[in-house]
């Protein structure tokens, strides 16, 4: 399985964004899928994620109310909506996927996409 992160872009800060992430190749059904953020000199962290059936999700506290993990799984496709944006939302987003989503809200995944950067201005 293959995962293809798009979206990412230079935005105000105030602005929003919406991420996508496709997956190709293979069927998902079943995974959960989580957004994933690395900035400059930082590690990697959780952002959200979202299971199978798109009834649960879960949010890093720095992005709730903000963000607004979806996914459309006629389409292979998980989304994040990112609103009010702000400088410190400035990283390489990741999107992933695994059957077990604790795995995901811990940074594991199974399937990993290459990553969309965003870029957010003051």
């Amino acid at each position: 399985v293959q995962l293809q992160a798009s979206g990412g872009g230079l935005v105000q800060a105030g602005g929003s964004l919406r991420l996508s992430c496709a997956a190709s190749g293979g069927t998902l059904s079943g995974y959960g899928m989580g957004w994933f953020r690395q900035a400059p000199g930082k590690e990697r962290e959780f952002v959200a994620a979202i299971n199978w059936s798109g009834g649960s999700t879960y949010y890093a506290d720095s992005v709730k109310g903000r963000f607004t993990v979806s996914r459309d799984n006629a389409k292979n496709t998980v989304y994040l909506q990112m609103n009010s944006l702000k400088p410190e939302d400035t990283a390489v987003y990741y999107c992933a996927a695994d059957p077990f989503l604790p795995r995901l809200q811990n940074g594991m995944g199974r399937y990993w996409g290459q990553g969309t950067l965003v870029t957010v201005s003051s």
